[in-house]
Protein backbone atom coordinates (compact mmCIF):
# COMPACT_ATOMS: atom_id res chain seq x y z
CA UNK A 1 0.00 0.00 0.00
CA UNK A 2 2.87 2.01 -0.25
CA UNK A 3 3.85 4.46 -2.98
CA UNK A 4 5.37 7.19 -2.08
CA UNK A 5 8.26 8.09 -4.44
CA UNK A 6 9.83 5.83 -5.67
CA UNK A 7 7.75 3.47 -3.98
CA UNK A 8 4.96 5.62 -4.59
CA UNK A 9 2.59 4.42 -1.60
CA UNK A 10 -1.28 3.64 -1.68
CA UNK A 11 -3.88 2.30 0.59
CA UNK A 12 -6.71 4.03 2.35
CA UNK A 13 -8.67 3.64 5.57
CA UNK A 14 -12.79 8.83 10.65
CA UNK A 15 -16.37 12.40 13.43
CA UNK A 16 -17.16 12.95 9.79
CA UNK A 17 -16.87 16.51 8.17
CA UNK A 18 -20.02 18.04 6.67
CA UNK A 19 -19.29 19.59 3.83
CA UNK A 20 -20.96 22.73 2.68
CA UNK A 21 -23.77 22.42 0.26
CA UNK A 22 -23.54 25.60 -1.01
CA UNK A 23 -21.39 25.61 -3.89
CA UNK A 24 -17.99 27.86 -4.18
CA UNK A 25 -19.03 30.55 -7.39
CA UNK A 26 -15.60 29.96 -7.85
CA UNK A 27 -15.22 26.64 -7.65
CA UNK A 28 -16.50 26.42 -11.56
CA UNK A 29 -15.32 29.02 -12.70
CA UNK A 30 -11.52 28.17 -11.86
CA UNK A 31 -12.14 24.12 -13.80
CA UNK A 32 -9.90 23.35 -15.93
CA UNK A 33 -10.95 23.23 -19.91
CA UNK A 34 -10.79 19.50 -21.25
CA UNK A 35 -11.17 17.14 -24.11
CA UNK A 36 -11.78 14.02 -24.53
CA UNK A 37 -9.74 11.62 -26.52
CA UNK A 38 -7.03 12.38 -24.24
CA UNK A 39 -6.92 15.87 -24.85
CA UNK A 40 -5.91 15.30 -28.98
CA UNK A 41 -6.52 18.70 -31.00
CA UNK A 42 -5.71 21.93 -29.73
CA UNK A 43 -3.84 20.64 -26.38
CA UNK A 44 -6.29 20.56 -23.61
CA UNK A 45 -5.40 17.97 -20.82
CA UNK A 46 -7.62 14.89 -21.13
CA UNK A 47 -10.66 14.37 -18.86
CA UNK A 48 -8.51 12.30 -15.97
CA UNK A 49 -5.40 15.04 -15.96
CA UNK A 50 -7.95 17.89 -15.63
CA UNK A 51 -9.81 15.81 -12.81
CA UNK A 52 -6.67 15.73 -11.10
CA UNK A 53 -5.51 19.24 -11.69
CA UNK A 54 -8.57 20.66 -10.34
CA UNK A 55 -7.93 18.63 -6.96
CA UNK A 56 -4.37 19.86 -7.08
CA UNK A 57 -5.43 23.41 -7.24
CA UNK A 58 -8.13 23.12 -4.61
CA UNK A 59 -5.37 21.54 -2.42
CA UNK A 60 -2.58 24.16 -3.53
CA UNK A 61 -0.43 22.17 -4.55
CA UNK A 62 1.93 24.51 -6.10
CA UNK A 63 2.16 26.36 -3.05
CA UNK A 64 2.66 23.22 -0.68
CA UNK A 65 5.84 21.58 -3.13
CA UNK A 66 7.24 25.58 -2.75
CA UNK A 67 8.25 24.29 0.62
CA UNK A 68 10.94 21.84 1.15
CA UNK A 69 9.55 19.83 4.14
CA UNK A 70 6.68 19.85 6.27
CA UNK A 71 6.34 18.19 9.58
CA UNK A 72 3.34 17.39 12.23
CA UNK A 73 2.29 15.75 15.37
CA UNK A 74 -0.13 12.44 14.95
CA UNK A 75 -1.88 10.96 17.76
CA UNK A 76 -3.70 7.65 16.36
CA UNK A 77 -5.89 5.15 17.86
CA UNK A 78 -7.22 2.42 15.81
CA UNK A 79 -9.15 -0.63 17.25
CA UNK A 80 -9.88 0.45 20.65
CA UNK A 81 -6.07 1.23 21.44
CA UNK A 82 -3.48 3.64 20.54
CA UNK A 83 -2.08 3.37 17.26
CA UNK A 84 0.50 6.00 17.00
CA UNK A 85 2.09 9.14 18.74
CA UNK A 86 4.83 10.56 16.70
CA UNK A 87 6.51 13.24 14.86
CA UNK A 88 6.21 12.88 11.00
CA UNK A 89 8.42 14.59 8.96
CA UNK A 90 9.03 14.50 4.84
CA UNK A 91 9.82 16.13 2.06
CA UNK A 92 6.93 18.04 0.49
CA UNK A 93 7.39 15.55 -2.73
CA UNK A 94 7.49 12.52 -0.43
CA UNK A 95 10.99 11.32 -1.63
CA UNK A 96 12.09 10.23 2.13
CA UNK A 97 10.06 10.78 5.41
CA UNK A 98 11.13 10.54 9.10
CA UNK A 99 8.75 8.95 12.08
CA UNK A 100 10.03 9.99 15.19
CA UNK A 101 7.94 8.33 17.98
CA UNK A 102 7.25 8.78 21.87
CA UNK A 103 8.69 5.68 22.81
CA UNK A 104 12.24 7.39 21.28
CA UNK A 105 12.55 5.05 18.17
CA UNK A 106 12.31 6.23 15.25
CA UNK A 107 12.13 5.24 11.18
CA UNK A 108 13.73 7.31 8.10
CA UNK A 109 13.13 6.21 4.68
CA UNK A 110 16.15 8.17 3.31
CA UNK A 111 15.06 7.61 -0.48
CA UNK A 112 16.67 4.34 -0.92
CA UNK A 113 15.73 2.05 2.12
CA UNK A 114 14.16 2.05 5.41
CA UNK A 115 16.15 2.03 8.47
CA UNK A 116 15.05 1.38 12.25
CA UNK A 117 16.66 3.35 15.17
CA UNK A 118 17.51 2.33 17.89
CA UNK A 119 17.89 -1.50 16.27
CA UNK A 120 16.94 -3.11 19.17
CA UNK A 121 13.17 -1.36 19.01
CA UNK A 122 9.86 -3.25 18.17
CA UNK A 123 9.79 -3.77 14.01
CA UNK A 124 6.23 -4.78 13.91
CA UNK A 125 4.56 -3.09 10.69
CA UNK A 126 7.49 -0.92 10.84
CA UNK A 127 7.25 -0.33 6.67
CA UNK A 128 3.69 -0.26 6.96
CA UNK A 129 4.08 2.72 9.23
CA UNK A 130 6.51 4.67 7.47
CA UNK A 131 4.49 5.03 4.27
CA UNK A 132 1.60 4.47 5.24
CA UNK A 133 0.40 7.78 7.58
CA UNK A 134 2.64 10.36 5.47
CA UNK A 135 0.85 9.16 2.07
CA UNK A 136 -2.60 9.36 3.95
CA UNK A 137 -1.39 12.79 4.68
CA UNK A 138 0.00 13.75 1.10
CA UNK A 139 -2.55 12.07 -0.76
CA UNK A 140 -4.47 14.99 -2.47
CA UNK A 141 -0.70 15.41 -4.03
CA UNK A 142 0.05 11.84 -5.17
CA UNK A 143 -2.73 11.59 -7.47
CA UNK A 144 -1.05 12.41 -10.92
CA UNK A 145 2.33 10.19 -9.91
CA UNK A 146 4.02 7.94 -12.05
CA UNK A 147 1.88 4.78 -12.41
CA UNK A 148 -0.83 6.53 -10.56
CA UNK A 149 -4.32 6.32 -12.71
CA UNK A 150 -6.92 8.72 -11.92
CA UNK A 151 -10.36 8.33 -13.84
CA UNK A 152 -13.61 10.28 -12.93
CA UNK A 153 -17.01 8.07 -11.86
CA UNK A 154 -20.47 8.85 -11.25
CA UNK A 155 -21.30 11.05 -8.70
CA UNK A 156 -21.47 8.77 -5.51
CA UNK A 157 -23.44 8.62 -2.39
CA UNK A 158 -21.37 9.13 1.16
CA UNK A 159 -23.22 9.78 4.73
CA UNK A 160 -26.14 10.43 2.79
CA UNK A 161 -25.05 13.14 0.73
CA UNK A 162 -23.57 13.27 -3.02
CA UNK A 163 -20.03 13.61 -4.17
CA UNK A 164 -18.02 14.19 -7.43
CA UNK A 165 -16.34 11.04 -7.65
CA UNK A 166 -13.07 9.17 -8.59
CA UNK A 167 -10.73 6.14 -8.69
CA UNK A 168 -7.30 5.84 -8.25
CA UNK A 169 -5.86 2.52 -9.07
CA UNK A 170 -1.93 1.95 -10.39
CA UNK A 171 0.06 0.53 -12.94
CA UNK A 172 1.44 -3.10 -12.30
CA UNK A 173 5.16 -2.88 -10.99
CA UNK A 174 4.19 0.61 -9.17
CA UNK A 175 5.14 0.59 -5.36
CA UNK A 176 4.59 -2.37 -2.69
CA UNK A 177 1.21 -2.75 -3.22
CA UNK A 178 0.56 -2.09 -7.11
CA UNK A 179 -2.96 -4.00 -6.73
CA UNK A 180 -4.62 -1.67 -4.04
CA UNK A 181 -7.34 1.23 -5.36
CA UNK A 182 -9.21 3.90 -3.99
CA UNK A 183 -12.41 5.48 -4.46
CA UNK A 184 -12.15 9.85 -3.98
CA UNK A 185 -15.04 11.85 -2.82
CA UNK A 186 -14.60 15.36 -3.26
CA UNK A 187 -15.82 18.63 -0.85
CA UNK A 188 -17.87 21.16 -3.19
CA UNK A 189 -14.26 23.44 -3.23
CA UNK A 190 -12.64 20.36 -4.61
CA UNK A 191 -10.55 19.23 -1.21
CA UNK A 192 -11.10 15.02 -0.69
CA UNK A 193 -13.67 15.00 1.88
CA UNK A 194 -12.84 11.15 1.61
CA UNK A 195 -11.44 7.93 0.38
CA UNK A 196 -12.04 4.00 0.42
CA UNK A 197 -9.63 1.69 0.12
CA UNK A 198 -8.53 -1.93 0.33
CA UNK A 199 -5.22 -3.03 1.60
CA UNK A 200 -3.18 -5.56 -0.03
CA UNK A 201 -0.13 -4.73 1.47
CA UNK A 202 1.90 -8.28 3.11
CA UNK A 203 1.12 -10.49 0.13
CA UNK A 204 -2.48 -10.12 0.98
CA UNK A 205 -4.42 -11.26 -2.16
CA UNK A 206 -6.96 -8.97 -3.61
CA UNK A 207 -9.66 -11.03 -3.17
CA UNK A 208 -8.81 -10.85 0.72
CA UNK A 209 -8.68 -7.14 0.55
CA UNK A 210 -11.70 -6.46 -1.02
CA UNK A 211 -13.83 -8.25 1.33
CA UNK A 212 -12.69 -6.07 4.49
CA UNK A 213 -12.22 -2.19 2.54
CA UNK A 214 -12.24 0.64 4.47
CA UNK A 215 -12.13 4.64 3.99
CA UNK A 216 -10.97 7.94 5.94
CA UNK A 217 -12.47 11.12 5.98
CA UNK A 218 -10.70 14.23 6.10
CA UNK A 219 -12.21 16.87 7.88
CA UNK A 220 -11.18 20.40 10.23
CA UNK A 221 -9.37 21.58 7.03
CA UNK A 222 -6.86 24.62 8.58
CA UNK A 223 -5.34 26.76 6.45
CA UNK A 224 -1.26 26.19 7.12
CA UNK A 225 0.16 29.04 4.87
CA UNK A 226 -2.71 29.25 3.08
CA UNK A 227 -2.38 25.66 2.17
CA UNK A 228 -5.66 23.27 2.91
CA UNK A 229 -4.58 20.84 5.75
CA UNK A 230 -6.80 18.23 7.25
CA UNK A 231 -6.79 17.51 11.24
CA UNK A 232 -8.94 15.39 11.91
CA UNK A 233 -9.14 11.68 10.21
CA UNK A 234 -11.39 9.30 10.71
CA UNK A 235 -11.44 5.35 9.79
CA UNK A 236 -14.75 3.48 8.58
CA UNK A 237 -15.66 0.38 7.31
CA UNK A 238 -16.80 1.03 4.44
CA UNK A 239 -18.04 -0.59 0.65
CA UNK A 240 -18.58 1.33 -2.76
CA UNK A 241 -22.18 0.08 -2.85
CA UNK A 242 -23.18 1.07 1.11
CA UNK A 243 -21.07 4.12 1.66
CA UNK A 244 -19.48 3.93 5.85
CA UNK A 245 -20.50 1.80 7.72
CA UNK A 246 -21.06 2.09 11.73
CA UNK A 247 -19.29 4.07 13.88
CA UNK A 248 -15.40 4.94 13.35
CA UNK A 249 -12.80 2.45 13.89
CA UNK A 250 -10.29 4.43 14.34
CA UNK A 251 -9.10 8.30 14.76
CA UNK A 252 -6.43 10.41 14.00
CA UNK A 253 -5.62 14.16 15.17
CA UNK A 254 -2.55 16.29 13.58
CA UNK A 255 -1.13 19.24 15.55
CA UNK A 256 1.41 21.48 14.96
CA UNK A 257 1.76 21.07 11.22
CA UNK A 258 4.35 23.32 10.14
CA UNK A 259 6.56 23.94 6.70
CA UNK A 260 10.27 23.62 7.29
CA UNK A 261 14.00 23.82 5.79
CA UNK A 262 15.66 20.32 6.11
CA UNK A 263 19.09 19.58 6.77
CA UNK A 264 21.50 17.12 5.09
CA UNK A 265 21.18 15.36 8.45
CA UNK A 266 17.43 15.40 8.47
CA UNK A 267 16.65 11.69 6.75
CA UNK A 268 20.35 10.37 7.11
CA UNK A 269 20.62 6.97 7.92
CA UNK A 270 21.06 6.58 11.70
CA UNK A 271 24.74 4.92 13.55
CA UNK A 272 22.65 2.44 14.88
CA UNK A 273 19.84 0.89 12.90
CA UNK A 274 17.83 -2.27 11.72
CA UNK A 275 17.38 -2.13 8.32
CA UNK A 276 13.60 -2.71 7.34
CA UNK A 277 12.72 -4.68 4.22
Amino acid sequence: MHKLAPYLLSSLLFIQCKPSTSENTDVKANKIPVEQNNGIGDGAPSLEDAFAQTIANAHHKKAFLGHDGISFNIDLDFGGANRLDATITLLTNSSKIRIDKSDGSSLIYDGEGVYLTPKEAASDQARFDIFTWAYFFAFPYKLADPGARLRPIETAELDEKKYDSFKLTFESGTGDSPDDWYVGYLNTNHTVHAAGYIVTFGNKSIEKAESAPHAIVYSDYSAVNEVPIATTWDFYNWSQAAGLSGKPIGHATLSNVKFLEVSDTTFARPDSFKKIE
